[in-house]
């Protein structure tokens, strides 16, 4: 967990973050041409780092994983590209099918508030023409395209807030650290200098001025040296950011200095849903990147990924789920099914979710599943089994209801009030009781 050392900056949350509940990540980069990890769990769920880093499902660390020596990754490096160095797979990026008014039309379609895509990642290959990076970014070269712009203008012709995600804590392209094996290396072996401080910051200040976005998601961490007050520093960044944009949110991954907004990953940093604002971030199978071994068993589907919202928003959260289109710039068929699904369902949940109040506990253990939203007006259950389920009236008038999912009817029993739901459509069946 972080903590909030610029208390200067606290200010209330801007309403439409605090309205939003789901946004979408991109990772998108050089890494999605080999598009290569093995897909061994979900961060979180493996506890040994030896295991997890050698054999890292998250493909966008292909850079680190192939570094270390004797792993899968390193082998099927040099079995598919010999000696070839990574920077070859940028100019083979070549995105020449990206559609991104397609993109967002989709983005929309599935409801999202906003959208967030990397602008650089670990690997240090910026998406726009970032001050300092020289030939290294997608307008010189690879995709010859600032496409950090194109995603900023189609997701705005949408109507969407557009946000930006950028590494500061790790760029391997200008560190000679060994690779990472632990969380611990993480982030020990990172830049803390006053030199790449400058040199982020000059980024992120460009993509401030340039694009105007909403988010500002920091990875990782931010440079030690970089962490003061006054000119030239993170906190005059922060401050001249807020003033030229009131709607603007800041993540938690700059370090012990401010942010408004908790993040979670996967399962992991779970004890941040104690926040009084949070974000889950996870991509819908278990890798960010693109990764070709991913399959339906190592993804969410529909219903998985209704389910999965529904337990964010119960627990006072927002989902930020992430899509890794391939190295053309097409979203993969099944992550695109899975949001399309996603989509048609949460259409009657759209207007209860921005304003759903944290007061729900979760779901014993052992129990069937099972979620519930308070809102103002309204106490709305899902379920995800066909059945009879009984539903607690306190507080509710159970003679005031509406379906909102499913093959499902209110009826009185003689065990008391039952959902009693005959089929399901892409995710949980739900039905609303009003609050007395």
């Amino acid at each position: 967990m972080t903590d909030i050392t610029w208390t200067d900056l606290q200010r209330p949350l801007p309403a439409w973050f605090a309205r939003a509940k789901l946004g979408i990540f991109i990772h998108w980069g050089a890494y999605s041409v080999p598009a290569w990890a093995e897909p061994i769990g979900a961060l979180g769920e493996i506890a040994d780092d030896d295991t997890w880093f050698a054999h890292n499902p998250y493909a966008e660390w292909y850079l680190n994983t192939i570094r270390i020596d004797g792993s899968p990754a390193q082998q099927h490096q040099v079995s598919e590209y010999g000696d070839a160095p990574y920077d070859d797979f940028l100019d083979r990026w070549t995105a020449d099918k990206f559609d991104p008014a397609d993109w967002a039309r989709l983005f929309e379609r599935v409801g999202a508030a906003y959208v967030v895509p990397t602008t650089k990642h670990h690997d240090g290959i910026a998406l726009w023409d970032a001050p300092g990076t020289g030939e290294r970014n997608t307008v010189h070269r690879g995709p010859r395209r600032d496409l950090v712009g194109a995603i900023a203008d189609a997701v705005r012709a949408e109507g969407l807030r557009f946000g930006v995600y950028y590494s500061g804590g790790l760029d391997w392209s200008i560190t000679d650290f060994p690779p990472h094996r632990s969380g611990t290396d993480v982030h020990s072996l990172r830049p803390r200098d006053l030199e790449y401080h400058r040199y982020a910051l000059a980024h992120v200040q460009d993509l401030i001025d340039r694009y105007r976005p909403d988010v500002l998601w920091n990875d990782i961490e931010w440079p030690d040296e970089g962490k003061f007050t006054g000119p030239g520093g993170l906190h005059q960044l922060f401050v001249d950011y807020f003033a030229s944009n009131p709607d603007g949110v800041v993540n938690d991954r700059w370090g012990d200095t401010y942010y408004d907004v908790a993040t979670t990953e996967y399962s992991a940093m779970s004890e941040n849903e104690a926040k009084e604002v949070w974000e889950n971030n996870r991509g819908l199978g278990w890798s960010f990147g693109y990764n070709r071994l991913e399959t339906a068993e190592h993804s969410l589907d529909a219903a998985g990924l209704a389910k999965h919202w529904v337990d964010v928003v119960s627990k006072g959260g927002r989902l930020l789920v992430n899509v890794g289109p391939t190295a053309e710039g097409l979203i993969p068929p099944m992550q695109r099914a899975s949001l399309e699904g996603f989509g048609s369902w949460r259409e009657p949940f759209a207007g209860p979710a921005e304003v759903v109040e944290r007061i729900q506990a979760p779901a014993d253990e052992g129990t069937a599943w099972s979620r519930q939203w308070w809102t103002p007006t309204e106490r709305i259950t899902f379920v995800d089994t066909v059945g009879d389920h009984l539903l607690d009236s306190d507080g509710v008038d159970v003679e005031r209801s509406r379906v909102l999912s499913g093959d499902t009817t209110v009826e009185q029993t003689a065990d008391g009030t039952v959902l009693r739901v005959k089929g399901l459509a892409e995710g949980p069946a739900a039905v609303a009781l009003a609050r007395r």
